[in-house]
């Protein structure tokens, strides 16, 4: 852990940075001059040296997508690799935060400088925001030293990039990562595929939450788009209804073609342990990999990440199963 010299702050878009339109809130450029103008004012302001880039085109995060994280990366890569950054800072909004941290922990394993992501609630602009005190936060974290990997700030807490979720839509202190039980054997090292120089591309996949009155043909017009993964959040412990024959050879008849289907808990708090009951061994027989502890967020990320590395189903489920960088 070492002091950051030569940081990278890379605005995305987001809340924290908007102003008024007569459709209302929207992103806007120039929040380089807006962060000096007001550091100027404070008499303790930060004083880790920076860079501000703007990502084209800036995006209100609701409008996230995968191409949007791989060109986030590919900034990152670049800000380290050529132009020198010894870490990365990134203003983002708070609707896809959680998803962007995690995504970004899986695409840039093994990259050696600390990348942190921040937002706020209300702009920078708005009376009474937090989006300064988020923003000075998260550098007074870099000057202080910073682990290498992906975290993300807000509200004065540190979070792991692919255990937090944002849980409340108003509050200040939005985000948390909350105590799942996470117990998985680590990999003992990384293939090339999946580090932060490996190029990525865009997959298609689904999250499919398990209810009451869930439909084999639910899930057969879903695979008939051409999906490649589907993350599966089932009850509790990993169950869902297990005595519908359709539905788990709908399931493993995906499975045999090469969709790669995963569990996880849809419980804040849970995790996946098929041999609790007899419910969750018969969905493990479909082909369902176990997530563990991780989150929606987490777990979808990670899919991403395999799959669009190139990596076969099979491939994808063995390093499903093992933990890449603490997220399960």
């Amino acid at each position: 852990m070492r002091a950051v010299k030569n940081l990278l702050v890379l605005y995305t878009g987001g809340t924290i940075g908007m102003l008024e339109t007569p459709e209302g809130l929207a992103p806007a450029g120039g929040f380089d001059a807006r962060m000096r103008d007001h550091f100027a004012l404070m008499a303790d302001a930060p004083k880790v040296q920076w860079t501000l880039q703007e990502l084209n085109p800036l995006l209100d995060s609701a409008n996230m997508q995968q191409h949007n994280w791989l060109a986030m990366r590919d900034a990152i890569v670049q800000a380290v690799e050529v132009a020198g950054h010894d870490g990365v800072l990134v203003l983002h909004g708070t609707d896809t935060l959680a998803y962007s941290a995690a995504a970004l922990s899986f695409l840039l394993l093994g990259l050696p400088v600390p990348v942190l992501l921040t937002g706020s609630m209300l702009p920078a602009g708005a009376p009474g925001s937090d989006a300064w005190g988020n923003l000075c936060g998260a550098l007074q974290q870099f000057e202080q030293g910073v682990e290498a990997g992906v975290q993300l700030y807000f509200h004065g807490r540190l979070l792991h990039g692919c255990h937090a979720s944002k849980l409340r839509s108003e509050a200040f202190d939005a985000f948390a990562a909350l105590p799942r039980h996470r117990h998985s054997e680590r990999a003992a090292e990384l293939p090339a595929a999946l580090t932060y120089r490996h190029p990525r591309q865009p997959v298609n996949l689904a999250v499919v939450p398990v209810f009451p009155g869930l439909q084999a043909a639910h899930v057969q017009g879903l695979l008939a788009s051409g999906v490649q993964g589907v993350l599966l959040e089932c009850y509790g412990s990993g169950t869902g209804p297990s005595d519908d024959q359709a539905l788990l050879d709908t399931l493993r008849e995906a499975r045999q073609r090469g969709v790669l289907l995963a569990a996880i808990s849809q419980c804040p708090e849970g995790d996946v342990v098929f041999d609790t009951y007899a419910a969750g061994n018969r969905l493990r027989g479909t082909g369902l990999v176990s997530g563990g502890g991780m989150t929606r967020e987490a777990a979808l990320a990670k899919m991403f990440a395999l799959l669009g590395a190139g990596l076969n189903v099979d491939e994808a489920e063995q390093w499903f199963a093992l933990e890449l960088c603490g997220e399960r």
